[in-house]
C-alpha cells in the first residue's frame, strides 16, 4: 500500500498539516532543521511526488515533534465529534489489575470529584477528556479507544449495561 497514490497523497497532506500547525513555511523547515531538511524536498513530500523511507519519515516525525504513527494511514485517529462521550464502566476500571489504566483510574477519580458524580457504576467522559488522556498514554483517541474496550472498560451501550446489571 506504501507506494500508492492515495497513501503518497495522505501522507503528504499530513506532513503538510503538521508543518502550517507549527506555523512553518517550507523554508522555516529548512531554517529550524538547520539545512537538514531542504524546502524542496520537504514540498515534494507534501505534494506525493517524491518517496520517502521510513528511516526519514521517523526522522521528520522526530523533528516535528510527532509520533509517526500519526502520520501514516493506520495511525490517523477516528473523527470524534467535540460533543461525543465515551462511557466507562467504573467497577471493571478501578477492579482492574493492569497497570496500564492507572491513568485512566486516576483522571476518573478527578472527573468525578468535580462533577460531584459518585454513582459508582459509570462515567462518561467527553471527547477532550479523551484527548487528554491519549496524551498521557503518547497515542492516539481511536487506539485508546481500542485499549479501553479490549481491556472491558469501555461500555459501547450504558441503556443494555444497565438492563444486564438489572437482571443480575
Amino acid at each position: 500500500m506504501a507506494s500508492t497514490p492515495e497513501y503518497a497523497k495522505f501522507l503528504g497532506n499530513r506532513l503538510r498539516d503538521i508543518r502550517i500547525q507549527q506555523g512553518l513555511s517550507l523554508q522555516g523547515v529548512e531554517d529550524k532543521s538547520g539545512g537538514k531538511w531542504k524546502a524542496v524536498v520537504i514540498g515534494s513530500y507534501e505534494r506525493g511526488d517524491r518517496a520517502i523511507t521510513v528511516a526519514r519519515l521517523s526522522e521528520l516525525a522526530t523533528f516535528y515533534r510527532v509520533p509517526v504513527a500519526e502520520l501514516l494511514p493506520d495511525g490517523a485517529p477516528l473523527p470524534i465529534e467535540p460533543g461525543s462521550k465515551l462511557t466507562l464502566d467504573l467497577a471493571a476500571l478501578y477492579d482492574h489489575s493492569s497497570p496500564d489504566l492507572a491513568h485512566v483510574a486516576r483522571y476518573a477519580r478527578g472527573i468525578q470529584q468535580r462533577r460531584g458524580d459518585y454513582n459508582g457504576r459509570i462515567l462518561s467522559i467527553r471527547a477532550d477528556d479523551l484527548t487528554a488522556l491519549a496524551i498521557i498514554y503518547d497515542t492516539t483517541p481511536s487506539d485508546l479507544i481500542e485499549k479501553l474496550s479490549d481491556l472491558g472498560v469501555l461500555i459501547a451501550d450504558p441503556a443494555k449495561f444497565f438492563a444486564e446489571q438489572d437482571a443480575e
